[in-house]
């Protein structure tokens, strides 16, 4: 069992930058890969990163290449996601999970944070 808890969100205006956390309960939290998603109002939750378990290997959505970057600290059991030059359209609430393999797929994940909302405006 792997317990997720996000935090970071908040107002932020266009250009800005945050950075998300998402502390893990759980001894084996190291042997998994994690994964950042988000879900705007009226729309699907999709992918945004996801790290490898060792945090060798990265992998980010088209739409957040380049501004975002994913990490974690397995001694901290953490996982970080920085986002820089946000725009109005990353407004969204952002969850973290983890899966037994690194996926851009949510169905891959078995555990899921409560979110973080994050609001960019204009």
């Amino acid at each position: 069992q792997v317990q997720l808890v996000e935090s970071g969100g908040g107002l932020v205006q266009a250009g800005g930058s945050l950075r998300l956390s998402c502390a893990a309960s759980g001894r084996t939290f190291s042997s998994y890969a994690m994964g950042w998603f988000r879900q705007a109002p009226g729309k699907e939750r999709e992918f945004v990163a996801a790290i490898s378990w060792s945090g060798g290997n990265t992998y980010y959505a088209g739409s957040v290449k380049g501004r975002f970057t994913i990490s974690r600290d397995n001694a901290k059991i953490t996982v970080y996601l920085q986002m820089n030059s946000l725009k109005p359209e990353d407004t969204a609430v952002y969850y973290c999970a983890a899966a037994r393999t690194m996926s851009s797929n949510r169905a891959a994940y078995n555990y899921w944070g409560q979110g973080t909302q994050v609001t960019v405006s204009s």
